[in-house]
């Protein structure tokens, strides 16, 4: 990445950030909470350094769901666009949904997870990505 920093916003423009450091990965959850949550078969997000997003306008307008399990997903209050993920002990941003990019985040998923409870109504496609049945993290 060069020495600009990557920027994005909600779907309205209210909410605006920018990512100082390169994401490190990217991937597809196919798990039925992102396909509810998204209204899609799978949620596209870029892994980030926690602390490597700033806020610059609208974070009055960031609302979150701590579901029982699994990462707090934040999302714009105005247009309910889903921005950002984090775990529960921490509120810095962990994931960036690739779709809240101004550009190109230089990064490509390599991974789809969840995949056991991928959308029947659309097939996986061959891609070559590395799957995993649950979480990639255990």
């Amino acid at each position: 990445m060069t020495s600009a920093a990557l920027t994005g916003r909600c779907l309205c423009g209210g909410v605006r950030f920018e990512v100082v450091e390169p994401p490190t990965e990217a991937g597809y959850c196919h798990c039925t909470r992102c396909q509810r949550r998204t209204g899609s078969a799978a949620s596209a997000q870029a892994t980030v350094e926690p602390g490597s997003v700033r806020i610059l306008e609208g974070a009055e307008l960031l609302r979150e769901w701590q579901p029982p399990q699994g990462f707090a997903k934040v999302f714009c209050s105005a247009c309910g666009a889903h921005l950002f993920s984090h775990p529960e002990d921490d509120p810095r941003p962990a994931a960036v949904r690739m779709a809240a990019f101004d550009g190109d985040p230089g990064v490509r998923p390599s991974y789809r997870q969840h995949v056991a409870s991928a959308a029947v109504w659309e097939p996986l496609p061959d891609d070559g990505l590395t799957r995993f049945d649950g979480s990639r993290w255990t």
